[in-house]
């Protein structure tokens, strides 16, 4: 599983052989990558999995983009590439945002959703996103999203290796993402959303706190919502074993 590049994104193919179903697409959040997503999630057995590194970010070649439907077309263009009809999108924070647009843009590729963190519209503090665009303070900003993106019991090695990632992204892409979850607004869109969704959240989340969960849930097709206790919007990285465990049921669950 070797990483590989297809229209500005690059992914690692997890491809077993008598794989079944869709294959799940991991769709990682703002100033993230593919590891974001817990390794059994990315290796999950029977199942194809394809983790992405969204253009500009972590191994893909720049430029990132200012929207969500640029990330939109990305993704459309890796599938494309690779022949693939119809994936389960799995999406983290702006990650899920993508998800959520693809599946109202292209509804006959999106087999699932898994939403992670995430909300019908995204909203950026005023602060953080001015302070995103000045690459003097790209330190400071990924310690403020390091210290608030985790739940109080989370580890100090989390924390400092969230903040050395999203520190490590260049110039720039920090900005281009919280520029496009500052426009994103599907929340008028979602009654026409045709994929089942299951929707995942820490309880302690202050990014995209339980109630944006809440919201998805009552108006998205589906069945299932995770709150995870203590949690924080990084929930997959404090919580892998019941993030995975959620995602597999879920998988197991859409119909062939």
């Amino acid at each position: 599983m070797g990483l590989s590049i297809a229209d500005g994104v690059a992914f690692w193919d997890h491809a077993p052989e008598g794989a079944r179903g869709p294959p799940l697409l991991l769709v990682h959040g703002a100033g993230g990558t593919h590891l974001h997503w817990p390794e059994a999630l990315r290796g999950l057995p029977g199942r194809r999995v394809l983790a992405v590194d969204l253009p500009g970010h972590g191994q893909a070649p720049p430029p990132g983009e200012r929207t969500i439907a640029g990330y939109v077309r990305a993704l459309l263009g890796l599938l494309d590439a690779l022949d693939i009809p119809r994936a389960v999108v799995a999406g983290h924070s702006m990650g899920g945002a993508i998800a959520l647009s693809l599946s109202l843009e292209a509804p006959d590729r999106v087999a699932g959703l898994f939403l992670v963190g995430t909300g019908a519209r995204l909203r950026v503090s005023p602060a953080i996103l001015e302070a995103s665009g000045d690459p003097a303070r790209s330190a400071e900003v990924a310690e403020t999203m390091a210290s608030s993106s985790f739940g109080p019991a989370a580890s100090p090695d989390l924390r400092v290796a969230h903040a050395r990632g999203v520190a490590a992204q260049p110039a720039g892409i920090l900005h281009g993402d919280f520029t496009a979850c500052d426009a994103f607004d599907a929340m008028q869109r979602l009654d026409r959303v045709r994929a089942p969704a299951f929707v995942v959240v820490g309880s302690e989340d202050r990014f995209t706190p339980p109630r944006y969960s809440a919201f998805l849930r009552e108006r998205l097709p589906g069945e299932g919502m995770l709150v995870v206790p203590g949690a924080g919007h990084m929930v997959a990285s404090e919580a892998p074993v019941e993030v995975t465990g959620a995602a597999v049921a879920f998988l197991e669950g859409l119909a062939p």
